[in-house]
């Protein structure tokens, strides 16, 4: 019997994994790079006062917040960013994450099936 080309899964199946350089961070891989040929979807959540140190990545990232707030920082550039914000991160930018408020910090990340290299700048 040949593989589907299609699938639908309850985000709730899909194991949480625990990101070891951010705080009070997790990341689910909705659909990873065996699931879809050109994109990934994950979905990382945040604690209040939790978030990620600056970072940068290879490839670029195109994010939809779903609930909470935070302060991203692009590039020179901060935003503060709530349910329903698009935010667009370009491939080897700068960037860093901090939840406030009192519920979850929760977004879709969206990311190309391409190598990727994190490189800490800053704990």
């Amino acid at each position: 019997m040949a593989q589907k080309r299609h699938s639908v899964l309850s985000s709730g199946a899909v194991d949480q994994t625990k990101i070891g350089s951010g705080k009070a961070t997790t990341m689910q891989q909705l659909i990873g790079p065996d699931d879809a040929p050109n994109f990934a979807m994950r979905k990382f959540t945040m604690a209040p006062g939790g978030g990620m140190p600056k970072h940068t990545n290879r490839v670029e990232h195109e994010q939809y917040v779903l609930k909470g707030n935070a302060t991203i920082g692009i590039e020179d550039d901060c935003y503060e960013v709530k349910e329903g914000d698009v935010v667009f991160i370009p491939a080897g930018a700068p960037h860093w994450y901090r939840a406030h408020g009192e519920e979850d910090f929760e977004f879709i990340c969206m990311v190309p099936n391409k190598p990727d290299e994190i490189e800490i700048l800053e704990d």
